[in-house]
């Protein structure tokens, strides 16, 4: 007697709901491959998601007619990046020139950004979001990955996979389960997240403000700051022993115009620490299985790129399998080309990363008030010398344009 087919089996099973992941899921099922998208929280609202979308990120909304639909959403536009250093101004980027449609950055809540995506996927019939539903390991037969186990509201199940890919993030099940080795690259700096209040006269500015051995990031929220507290990596225990009113004081200290408002943060509950990784895995895939995005190679927040370099990957994936996900026809060489193709513009990325980080390392070993550097004063007058960062930041070293099925 013939056994009925389990009714979960798919095409592509995705493991995770970021952009990565959301994205490919959109492009497989556009191209008609059926794919099933799990994200293991009931929701995307996260506040330590990055909320930068970049003029990449819109050419491709751009290519598959949304573009309009989404700037309606809400966001603030940044046209260009400046840093305060020391309580000097200067001008870092300038997207006037990049070579795309939209000539700056979108400052979004990345759960909006997933919302309109998502529900944008659910158009096509062969895509699947199942909303927390949480991977807890992979299905392997004979050395190949055939699926993943996941835990849902209703019980345990198995979902049968041709091929299985992880946008799980830097904690990734995916790479784990699929015992892929992992190069850490070590990072010297952590993050500690936070909001304070904002007011519709506060100056725009996305790249920071840098003194006294800190660097403070402002992500315009509409009516509140997303706050990024860049500190030594392992010094959070020490911030907090010194008390919350010195911590206060240090952020109105380097940031004077937000004086008086800090007091809304009363309690270390409210100041999250997130620790900085930069890695990537030594293979990114094995058989049936695929790693994407940070669950492939961690990005650090340094020019807010790590959601660019995650959807790029996703759309260099879709371009890259789709035909022989449609004909049945995948191999391991289809998933390795994957790497073969996207590894170097990461690796190089990571280094320009790895290097930033070694100048905020001597930044933040100095308490003291700081002086703008040299380099940096010559730099910044450099005619045509904004275009350079705005570039590596607004397109990245590789970007990417969607195939048509």
């Amino acid at each position: 007697m013939a056994t009925n087919p389990n009714p979960l089996a798919t095409t592509c099973c995705i493991i995770g709901g970021g952009p990565a992941g959301i994205m490919l899921g959109f492009l497989l099922a556009r191209a008609g491959v059926k794919v099933t998208v799990l994200e293991k929280h009931k929701d995307f609202f996260r506040d330590f998601r990055g909320d930068t979308i970049h003029p990449s990120t819109l050419d491709l909304l751009h290519e598959l007619g949304l573009l309009e639909k989404f700037l309606t959403i809400p966001h603030s536009q940044v046209a260009a990046l400046s840093a305060i250093v020391g309580g000097e101004r200067f001008a870092i980027a300038d997207f006037s020139h990049v070579p795309t449609y939209c000539k700056f950055i979108a400052l979004m809540p990345q759960w909006d950004f997933l919302d309109f995506l998502s529900s944008e996927a659910t158009r096509y019939p062969s895509f699947n979001l199942r909303m927390g539903w949480e991977a807890t390991g992979l299905i392997n037969e004979n050395g190949v990955t055939t699926g993943v186990r996941a835990n849902t509201p209703d019980g345990p199940v198995e979902i049968p996979a041709t091929v299985t890919i992880g946008c799980d993030g830097r904690h990734a099940i995916s790479r784990d389960a699929g015992h892929l080795p992992l190069n850490d690259e070590g990072v010297p700096i952590d993050v500690l997240w936070l909001k304070i209040a904002r007011q519709p006269s506060d100056p725009e500015n996305a790249l920071g403000y840098i003194n006294y051995g800190r660097l403070i990031i402002l992500i315009n929220r509409n009516d509140y700051f997303q706050v990024g507290y860049i500190i030594a990596k392992g010094t959070f225990p020490q911030i907090q022993q010194a008390g919350i009113p010195a911590f206060q004081q240090s952020i109105e200290r380097i940031v004077p115009f937000l004086a008086g408002r800090t007091t809304e943060i009363d309690s270390w509950d409210k100041v999250k620490l997130l620790t900085i990784q930069v890695n990537r895995l030594q293979e990114w895939s094995s058989p049936g299985l695929l790693c994407i995005g940070d669950a492939a190679h961690a990005m650090s927040p340094v020019g807010g790129i790590g959601i660019n370099i995650a959807i790029q990957d996703a759309v260099a994936t879709a371009n890259i399998l789709t035909e022989a996900l449609l004909s049945n026809s995948l191999t391991q060489h289809h998933l390795r080309q994957v790497q073969d193709y996207r590894e170097t513009a990461v690796r190089n990325t990571q280094r320009v990363q790895v290097f930033a980080h070694r100048i905020l390392d001597r930044v933040l070993r100095d308490n003291g008030p700081i002086k703008s550097p040299l380099a940096l004063r010559i730099l910044t007058h450099i005619p045509g010398f904004q275009n350079l960062p705005a570039r590596f930041v607004g397109v990245g070293l590789q970007p990417q344009h969607i195939k048509n099925f």
